[in-house]
């Protein structure tokens, strides 16, 4: 059963957009081994990046699915798995969280539709360095 064992622990950024973690968070991924996503203390994450335009639709950022979010971003930004597992890592959450069915459905679909190019960002990133090592 997937579930959040830590509190999650953030300090504002002055960029005013993102958020950096103060403390390590983590969450056991729902699958048969038991298998826990750990997020470092000092990781920055932007929580759901929901455009402004939308916040009285689907609601901040940092909204009831914000840990959710996290976990998604340190996914994405580690390309952990494929972004099909990553983004159901996310769907996931939400439900763990008790985000409504709407508006889980609504935010995976989002991801699912305009989250591409930041996946490739970070694969990038992730091929350059473990190329170096």
């Amino acid at each position: 059963m997937s579930s959040f064992t830590k509190p999650l622990i953030v300090t504002p950024m002055p960029d005013g957009k993102s958020w950096e973690l103060v403390e390590p968070f983590e969450y056991y991924i729902d699958d048969p081994y038991g298998e826990k996503i750990i997020v470092p203390e000092g990781f920055r994450t932007d929580f759901a990046s929901i455009p402004r335009f939308a916040w009285s639709i689907i609601g901040t950022p940092w909204g009831k699915y914000g840990k959710a979010a996290v976990i998604h971003d340190w996914c994405y930004y580690k390309t952990l798995y494929t972004r099909k597992k990553c983004d159901k890592i996310f769907l996931e959450g939400m439900k763990t969280l008790g985000v409504g069915w709407i508006k889980r459905r609504t935010m995976w679909l989002a991801v699912r539709m305009f989250a591409g190019g930041v996946w490739k960002k970070y694969g990038k990133i992730t091929e350059r360095l473990t190329s170096k090592q």
